[in-house]
């Protein structure tokens, strides 16, 4: 289901109608959880991005809807809670057709805005970076 646009509101709209207000649901989590990320486009999915980087990305497909990267990080903070889910080579799957967990996105949005954020000041200090 993802397609190439130009904005997220383009994104979402392309989508079948019976997903989008999935879709601007996780958008929206992520939004109030991270505000001063910038929305953007990136790889045809929409993604947001913070000063050190882009901070996580979410996609609609056929049967689910996905947020990316899950990092180490995030899937150890979060493994109970993402137990219900299909975790599997940094992405964390979420079926349509159930109720959005809002929270949860957006306590990994936040999440993943400090790993971004410490991978910052780790490259500023010459630390070499480590994959979280």
């Amino acid at each position: 289901m993802a397609a190439a646009s130009g904005s997220v509101d383009d994104y979402i709209a392309a989508q079948p109608e019976a997903v989008r207000g999935s879709l601007g649901e996780v958008r929206a989590a992520i939004r109030k959880a991270i505000p001063k990320a910038e929305e953007v486009i990136s790889y045809k999915i929409p993604a947001y991005r913070l000063p050190g980087g882009v901070v996580i990305f979410f996609a609609g497909w056929k049967k689910h809807y996905a947020i990316y990267p899950a990092t180490d990080g995030v899937v150890s903070t979060f493994a109970k809670e993402l137990a219900p889910y299909d975790v599997d080579k940094g992405t964390i799957r979420f079926p349509f057709g159930e109720a959005i967990p809002v929270a949860l996105i957006g306590r990994i949005a936040k999440l993943r805005a400090t790993e971004v954020a410490e991978g910052t000041k780790a490259r500023a200090a010459g630390t070499p970076r480590r994959r979280a």
